[in-house]
């Protein structure tokens, strides 16, 4: 799908993925979370291939994918529930109602997701990046189905992150100005 991609991201720094539909921009993002196996070449996350990281190295990257991977069944809270669950962290339900009052799901916390909007539900994904201390955060379309207010709360997080020394991989169709330390990887 595509050949000839070399780059490093370092710490503050953001690594912009664009290109048309069909590129091979969620397949590099999966690829880079070891996600989707390459035809050949490497991922090098901590100095070693992503493939073969134990589970406390892969602690350190979080991935959102354009789906938003939330169960319909389950309400934000018990996402994030499931969430820390299967990262190995222990359930802190006081954290999580703030982090979701922040992304402004405030008092939606007990409802199914499959009755909140696509916005919503996008808000419940990209809540668990508030859960997380993981330096490495690759976001596949982060945008999609958000307000302008939950973009700009969106992007006050990810200068947040970078600020403190993340990294950040990301794709979008819509621009995404404002983000500090960007480099372009433009896949046509």
């Amino acid at each position: 799908m595509f050949s000839g991609i070399d780059f490093c991201v370092d710490p503050g720094q953001t690594l912009f993925v664009r290109g048309r539909n069909g590129c091979g921009k969620t397949t590099l993002l999966r690829a880079i979370c070891g996600l989707t196996e390459l035809e050949s070449g490497h991922v090098y996350f901590h100095g070693e291939d992503i493939r073969s990281l134990d589970d406390p190295a892969r602690a350190d990257l979080v991935y959102v994918g354009h789906r938003d991977a939330v169960k319909d069944e389950f309400t934000p809270l018990e996402n994030l529930a499931v969430h820390q669950g299967l990262r190995g962290e222990v359930f802190d339900e006081a954290h999580c109602l703030d982090v979701l009052e922040e992304v402004g799901l405030g008092g939606y916390e007990d409802v199914p997701t499959r009755y909140l909007s696509q916005g919503q539900r996008r808000r419940t994904a990209l809540s668990r990046l508030l859960l997380s201390s993981s330096p490495l955060w690759v976001l596949d379309e982060p945008l999609t189905a958000l307000d302008v207010r939950a973009v700009d709360w969106l992007l006050e997080l990810l200068n947040r992150h970078l600020v403190r020394g993340g990294l950040l991989v990301t794709t979008s169709h819509q621009p995404i100005d404002g983000l500090r330390e960007a480099s372009i990887l433009d896949m046509g």
